[in-house]
């Protein structure tokens, strides 16, 4: 046993044991797992590797190790498989034990993220004998502080975030962008690749003031919209595509104010106390609307929104895990909602274009909605959906991961873009932000004329087109 009067760099060596008891992976989930493998081939990341160790199953297996306290969160192996892995939740989706992975991975990540914080991290009793723990290294003080100003700024504070896109535009618009490609200063900088993936900033953001876009036609629903961080500034037309063609469908659109951030960034970043932060927010701004449905045109965010009950069922404050789950039973995806009403299809006009669909995984893997987008762009007249190979294996973006992982990133989007192009056609479908993004980055390095857009803008055209 350690005591306090051995030397500092002796106790520096003793190994982190097990996890420490705050938003701790469950020990229920993590035994579900049978460990059969029928994982293994939905797995990006293993489909990449061939290696066990970046499977669903043996991440689990490394999980179970920490839980049991046979190795420390300081395994180099532990912490780069919680890193390389996209959290698609493509195993979830095929998995005959129902594992719950997704909420393993992120509270691992939060133990990470723990012992890189103020405060040692102390063995747990169940490890008896086990010697006090240890802080892991913290990050380079770079990190530390755009970890800082990313989630504990920029996405938590929707004027913050607004601020900065409007610079981002004016530094597109205004020339300073093609002087710092043009020069190479980027490429000097190390920030040629990471500037890469800006996506151009919309002219008009949507910023919500409690707006309401009345039905045209019989009202038939009330529904209130999420309008986010990114989606409302660098997706505005979305929004707005999202807002016609919700209008169309006899609803009433409302923009409630003092929502923000979904918080999928913090909770699958590690950081579960801001995304508590962001749920209860928007939980606050959305309750006691009275409408039908809160409609998410972000996948990504759809998914989170539907998982605040998880997310809070340990808050000190019961009755948030309650506002929570009742909050979620309200989130439907907007392909989602669509599909299951009566859909305005007289007043859809001719679009003739070739479409492939490219699944969002967490539409497809998490919210298990693979049918109703299919259902949509097929009720288009003129248009033709070509399905692609693959086309629900992760993209490579996952949130921040072209940052974190970028090879890994630029391999799963190049699969992607190469199963999208042999199918031959000239737009590519999605619903998800990232995904938008990763596929128009791989499309301008290889010089294709390819357009990225999402379902609904594709069914916006058509209703103005039927007009």
């Amino acid at each position: 046993m350690t005591t306090e009067t051995e030397p500092t760099a002796q106790r520096a060596a003793i190994p982190l044991v097990g996890f420490s008891p705050k938003d701790k992976p469950s020990s229920d989930i993590i035994n579900t797992c049978v460990h059969c493998g029928l994982c293994l081939s939905s797995c990006p990341t293993y489909r990449e590797t061939g290696l066990e160790m970046s499977s669903p199953r043996g991440r689990i297996y490394l999980i179970k190790a920490v839980d049991e306290g046979r190795i420390g969160l300081e395994s180099e192996v532990f912490q780069e498989q919680m890193s390389q892995c996209l959290n698609c939740r493509a195993c979830e989706a095929v998995c005959p034990s129902g594992v719950q992975y997704g909420a393993i991975l992120e509270a691992s990540r939060a133990q990470i993220e723990q012992a890189r914080g103020a405060g040692a991290i102390t063995a747990p009793a169940a490890a008896e004998g086990a010697a006090p723990g240890r802080e892991l290294p913290p990050r380079p003080i770079w990190q530390t502080a755009l970890r800082g100003a990313v989630f504990g700024a920029l996405f938590k504070q929707m004027a913050v975030f607004r601020a900065f896109s409007g610079s981002m535009r004016l530094y597109q618009k205004s020339g300073a962008q093609w002087v710092a490609r043009a020069s190479g200063l980027l490429g000097l900088m190390g920030l040629a690749d990471t500037e890469a993936m800006l996506p151009p900033i919309s002219e008009r953001f949507v910023v919500p003031r409690g707006q309401i876009y009345p039905a045209e036609g019989e009202r038939r629903y009330s529904v209130a919209l999420l309008t986010g961080c990114i989606m409302g500034t660098a997706f505005a037309n979305v929004h707005q595509a999202t807002i016609r063609v919700l209008q169309k469908n006899g609803c009433e659109v409302i923009l409630p104010p003092d929502q923000g951030c979904c918080g999928a960034l913090h909770t699958h970043g590690g950081d579960l106390d801001g995304g508590r932060e962001l749920a209860r927010r928007n939980i606050a701004a959305f309750e006691g609307l009275g409408v039908d449905a809160i409609i998410v045109n972000a996948a990504g965010c759809g998914s989170t929104l539907k998982e605040y009950g998880h997310l809070l069922h340990e808050d000190p404050n019961r009755e948030w895990h309650e506002r929570g789950v009742a909050f979620s039973k309200q989130v439907k995806d907007v392909y989602e909602f669509l599909a299951g009403i009566e859909l305005n299809r007289a007043a859809l006009g001719r679009l003739d274009v070739t479409v492939t669909y490219q699944e969002p995984c967490h539409l497809a893997h998490a919210q298990r909605i693979t049918a109703q987008p299919r259902t949509l762009l097929n009720a288009i007249p003129g248009l033709e959906l070509r399905e692609m190979h693959e086309s629900a294996l992760c993209c490579g973006s996952a949130g921040v991961y072209n940052v974190t992982q970028p090879e890994m990133a630029a391999q799963l989007g190049a699969r992607k873009v190469s199963n999208a192009l042999a199918t031959g056609a000239r737009v590519i479908a999605t619903g998800n932000p990232g995904c938008a993004l990763q596929l128009a980055g791989e499309l301008r390095r290889r010089g294709e004329d390819v357009q990225v857009r999402y379902i609904v803008e594709l069914l916006d055209e058509s209703y103005r087109r039927g007009a």
